[in-house]
């Protein structure tokens, strides 16, 4: 059996009994193109107590694919610790850093499966631990859904406000991925929420941006709040016009003041709303003509781009344009 065909048959669950007994450690161990091997894939589909006496060792549990992951690795992805005899379950096993820094622990964060770690190892300098990217094992569990199996007890301000190399706090990932709300309420404080990344973004930034402006409490949508701009001069109102969580904005705060707010090309909330189709969540008695008729600094409008971009019906009736008249439209028809 070549060694692509033995990673066929256990990725398909067919390898039989005797054809696992009829090969040898050294055919377990040999990696495929990418480095991985058999034991690899043995780990990652929860195989392990099929596999012949002799291959799980330590030596065998730290073989690295081209990626720099090791069968534990593996073995995390998909919840498969508790597969591996529980004197393999040690530090100096579960730290192997891949090449972009991912320990097991990183891995297990992620998948939602750190309570197969013995609890004597997650130690409050193991969850700082971090990637490559600065990710401890919070950002890894923010990032992919897992925050609500992270062991409560280990949650505490410091490790949610850690920041990765981009200055991300965990609420900054958490809000990002959609999952700000499986931080414990206790924890969203203003002063949590309003923390700037290193390119000037708040949560408010992040959770408006994946679509999630609800994830904010309601409090904290406030003008003051939603004119922030990070370093390039977008704010918090801009990307909820862009994203269409113009409609979660609390009804006193959606005001024509806050919709003309600019960015640094010029473009107020009500461009970026009619850009990209959203200007149907605002209340029908908030559109005026001047705002629409608000001008760039490209002196285009809101108007202009609402019609260009095919959402005219957007507009009210007694803002829109008149349809033009027969003259106009030959005119046009000789290119005038």
């Amino acid at each position: 059996m070549t060694v692509d065909e033995l990673h066929a048959a256990l990725r398909s669950g067919f390898l039989t009994p005797e054809q696992s007994a009829a090969l040898t450690l050294s055919e377990w161990l040999k990696g495929n193109a990418t480095g991985t091997t058999a034991l690899h894939l043995a780990a990652k589909y929860g195989l392990l107590p099929r596999l012949p006496a002799g291959l799980v060792t330590e030596q065998s549990l730290l073989l690295k694919n081209d990626s720099g992951y090791t069968p534990l690795h593996h073995a995390a992805l998909n919840g498969h610790l508790n597969q591996v005899p529980i004197e393999f379950l040690r530090e100096n096993l579960l730290s192997a850093r891949s090449n972009s820094g991912y320990t097991v622990f990183h891995v297990a964060a992620a998948s939602g499966h750190l309570d197969q770690i013995p609890a004597q190892l997650l130690t409050l300098e193991r969850i700082k631990t971090a990637t490559d990217l600065g990710n401890s094992l919070l950002h890894e569990a923010a990032e992919n859904g897992a925050l609500d199996r992270f062991p409560r007890a280990l949650l505490n301000a410091e490790v949610l406000a850690a920041k990765n190399a981009s200055g991300e706090t965990v609420y900054h990932v958490a809000a990002l991925n959609g999952n700000l709300r499986q931080i414990p309420s206790e924890f969203l404080t203003p002063d949590t929420l309003l923390a700037k990344t290193a390119s000037g973004d708040t949560v408010l930034h992040a959770a408006a941006l994946s679509g999630g402006l609800e994830q904010i409490p309601a409090a904290l949508l406030t003008k003051s709040n939603l004119i922030l701009s990070s370093r390039s001069g977008y704010t918090v109102i801009h990307a909820a016009a862009e994203t269409g969580q113009l409609a979660k904005i609390p009804r006193e705060a959606l005001t024509g003041d806050l919709l003309l707010t600019r960015n640094d090309h010029g473009d107020t909330a009500m461009h970026a709303a009619a850009f990209e189709g959203h200007l149907n969540q605002l209340p029908p008695e908030i559109i005026t003509e001047a705002l629409l008729n608000t001008r760039n600094y490209g002196g285009v409008t809101p108007l202009h781009i609402a019609i260009n971009r095919g959402f005219i019906e957007q507009i009210p009736l007694e803002f829109r344009p008149k349809p033009p008249s027969a003259w106009k439209r030959f005119l046009a028809k000789l290119g005038f």
